[in-house]
């Protein structure tokens, strides 16, 4: 197997952007002028409290409302440091890509032809769903460096997506980066994943020890 290197980034809310992230931890409900969000169980939180720390989230009527560019402005830094060198993005939330692409040159790796010109180094920057990355996807013909926007809970999709370039057959090292906020739920998926303890009892244990440091 090739080397493996962990990286995160982290990156800052302001005052205000960490206010509305703490106010909506605490509550579990949240008006953000004319829009509505809640959440009815530790895990709808958990999934809110994601969205937040990525820069948006759906609110009742599902409408995106905005957070954040934190991270949005990290991956440039990011995609600015790689000189050329192709970068995996990995995203979890619609918004997410829906901001990506209006943010970025990227192309979606969804068919076999994007897979192909992925390996073929014609992708300098390729979005990529983790419940997409199955079994088998070779990926590593077209690059080495996979950033993380957006966490998930699921470690068997989180270590599946990361094979696709940590494998052999891999040339180089691959640098596993992770976009964390700062102060938000990040740092506990992160935490869990490092650890391998995701369950739904550690997601709600990590939910509730947020909302008791407040």
């Amino acid at each position: 197997m090739p080397e493996k290197i962990s990286n995160s980034v982290e990156i800052c809310m302001s005052k205000q952007e960490q206010f509305i992230y703490n106010s909506f931890q605490k509550d579990m409900c949240l008006s953000i002028g004319d829009a509505e969000l809640d959440a009815i169980n530790a895990a709808g939180l958990s999934n809110k409290l994601l969205q937040m720390a990525n820069g948006a989230v759906y609110g009742e009527e599902k409408n995106v409302i905005h957070i954040h560019d934190r991270k949005l402005d990290a991956l440039e830094d990011l995609i600015e440091a790689a000189n050329g060198k192709p970068l995996l993005v990995a995203y979890w939330y619609k918004h997410d890509y829906a901001r990506l692409k209006e943010r970025f040159d990227v192309r979606c790796i969804d068919t076999s032809e994007d897979i192909d010109d992925w390996n073929a180094g014609k992708i300098p920057v390729a979005l990529i769903h983790p419940a997409s990355a199955g079994h088998g996807l070779n990926l590593q013909n077209g690059g080495s460096t996979i950033v993380w926007f957006g966490l998930t809970w699921s470690l068997e999709l989180y270590q599946q997506l990361n094979a696709r370039l940590w494998r052999q057959g891999q040339k180089n090292t691959v640098v596993i980066q992770h976009i964390i906020t700062k102060g938000t739920h990040d740092e506990d998926v992160m935490k869990a994943l490092e650890l391998k303890n995701i369950s739904q009892s550690a997601l709600i244990d990590a939910v509730k020890a947020r909302v008791g440091g407040i």
